[in-house]
């Protein structure tokens, strides 16, 4: 396998003709359209070789019921498991199901020999995350129980094997509660014969300040559950300012910190698989960046004939380009085979047990395709 970045004057055929492979390999592994432009700066997933499906790294991908059965399908035989985003819950511990059916997804996950996971959270009527839906439930016994029975009725029903716990912006308050919480469902579902995860923001020191840091105990939260997710991206957001959603540097601090906590063969480390488009100037409070996916970042960069830079500190791509329509200024960061190159590196260095993609609705195919060579047994 090899990693290609796009010269001036590089075309699909000069590109293969240095590997002594087909054009149409590189167009096919890389999502390219007609007249398969390429953008300078642009890194090409280049294969020199097959693997087989013999996979040493757990491998899993949100999904919403509504993602195209066709990138599903695509995307299932990489995975090891498939969570299911998303169930909720009243202040009283009866669970809210999606709005759309999951039992096709299920089943088919079941059919790849994939995991499917329930993925428990705490939204509110507005959809965002409701710490005070948290503190009614994790603060009160029987509501507590009601949940959690709840949770184990639909997993026997529907066919899950384990429950993902994704709960943000926990009141410090709630944070004994929250672990205890969690206690209480990894026991009820290990006792059933299903797993307990949980999502945790990526902190870096163990008394890090913010809504999104002190509601959650490192240590406490890996001792309990069975594995956990470290959710390394959104430095760059949809109300931030544009920077790398996933700076390697910064990602590394998280998993120093997780791994003085947690047991590393416990942890996966969360892979965002999509970028930011951010319109400049940037002002806090008014600025909104658009969620784009990565094949797309490359394709607005190609149709506005934008060079793209690669930030060595962070390990993300990026670049600006000026709007065909309306002349605005846009500011682009996203993933590419490189950035998730030194993702997957990391992975290596620290032995960790997996990773986890927030989320696999957009189709990647170099992503998947690199993730093989790196972790998929070679022919």
């Amino acid at each position: 396998m090899e990693i290609y970045v796009v010269k001036a004057g590089d075309t699909v055929d000069s590109i293969a003709a240095i590997y002594g492979i087909e054009a149409d390999t590189i167009i096919y592994d890389n999502q390219l359209i007609y007249p398969y432009e390429l953008a300078v700066g642009q890194a090409l997933f280049i294969a020199t070789g097959e693997r087989m499906p013999s996979r040493n790294l757990v491998v899993s991908g949100y999904a919403y019921p509504f993602i195209s059965s066709w990138v599903l399908e695509q995307t299932l035989p990489f995975l090891s498991e498939l969570p299911v985003f998303s169930y909720g819950f009243t202040y009283d511990g009866y669970l809210i199901p999606p709005m759309w059916n999951d039992d096709w997804m299920i089943n088919l996950a079941l059919s790849y020999g994939v995991q499917p996971i329930l993925v428990l959270t705490p939204f509110g009527p507005d959809g965002q995350f409701n710490n005070q839906l948290i503190s009614s439930i994790v603060n009160n016994e029987a509501y507590e129980t009601r949940l959690i029975q709840n949770l184990l009725a639909i997993m026997r029903e529907k066919g899950f094997v384990g429950v993902d716990i994704d709960f943000e912006f926990i009141l410090a308050s709630d944070r004994d509660a929250f672990t205890d919480f969690v206690s209480q469902v990894a026991e009820t579902m290990g006792a059933n014969g299903y797993h307990t995860s949980v999502a945790l923001a990526p902190k870096t020191n163990a008394e890090q300040q913010g809504l999104l840091y002190e509601g959650k105990d490192y240590r406490a939260l890996g001792e309990v559950a069975d594995h956990v997710l470290l959710m390394t991206y959104e430095w760059g957001y949809t109300y931030g300012p544009p920077m790398a959603v996933a700076p390697i540097n910064q990602v590394r601090r998280v998993v120093e910190y997780a791994i003085t906590e947690i047991p590393r063969e416990k942890i996966d480390l969360g892979i965002p698989n999509y970028g930011y488009d951010w319109k400049l100037p940037f002002e806090r409070g008014v600025s909104k960046a658009v969620t784009i996916g990565n094949v797309e970042a490359v394709r607005i960069a190609i149709a506005n004939g934008a060079s793209i830079t690669f930030d060595e500190l962070a390990q993300s791509p990026y670049f600006r380009y000026q709007d065909n329509v309306d002349g605005s200024t846009h500011e682009v960061w996203f993933e590419d085979v490189r950035s998730l190159q030194a993702k997957f590196d990391l992975i290596k260095e620290f032995q960790l047990r997996g990773c986890g993609y927030w989320q696999i609705m957009d189709w990647f195919r170099a992503n998947w395709l690199l993730l093989a060579e790196n972790f998929y047994v070679e022919k």
